[in-house]
């Protein structure tokens, strides 16, 4: 009898010192660093994961826009106007994207789309785009209609 309550005891505290060990060590990171960036396809413009995530909103919102100003005539002055316009989304009207912030002034014939990082730096460019369609980018301050445009 005694045996197999040694055999516990000893299972149970290498469980127990393993399991110390674990948490003791900094986790592993979740995802690949921000500076390791692999383009998702040919011609890619983000610098990073979050870059390509605020794109790709942008190019979501100005698809909707589009379909939104097909059907009634005008731009939507509101995000939520877009919900069921194209993939927009409920979830999507929110403005906290992640790394990002979205800007949004709507007008009948036109309307300002911006995002802007919490952080500011090479691999997290402020955007902006304009009912043209036009995303533009800048690294060093908020995007406008004179920063460059993505290409």
């Amino acid at each position: 009898m005694k045996r197999p309550a040694l055999i516990l005891s000893v299972f149970i505290l290498t469980f127990a010192a393993s399991a110390f060990a674990q948490q003791s060590e900094p986790a592993p990171p979740l995802t690949a660093p921000e500076s390791a960036y692999t383009p998702k396809y040919k011609g890619d413009p983000a610098k990073s994961e979050s870059e390509f995530v605020a794109i790709a909103y942008m190019r979501g919102v100005i698809r909707a826009q589009k379909a939104f100003n097909k059907q009634y005539g005008h731009y939507a002055t509101e995000l939520t106007e877009l919900v069921h316009s194209g993939n927009f989304t409920k979830r999507m009207v929110n403005p906290n994207r992640g790394d990002y912030t979205v800007g949004f002034k709507g007008k009948k014939d036109s309307y300002i789309l911006t995002m802007m990082p919490k952080v500011l730096d090479a691999t997290h460019r402020s955007f902006y785009a304009e009912d043209d369609g036009k995303i533009h980018a800048d690294d060093s301050k908020p995007a406008d209609a004179d920063s460059p445009v993505v290409r």
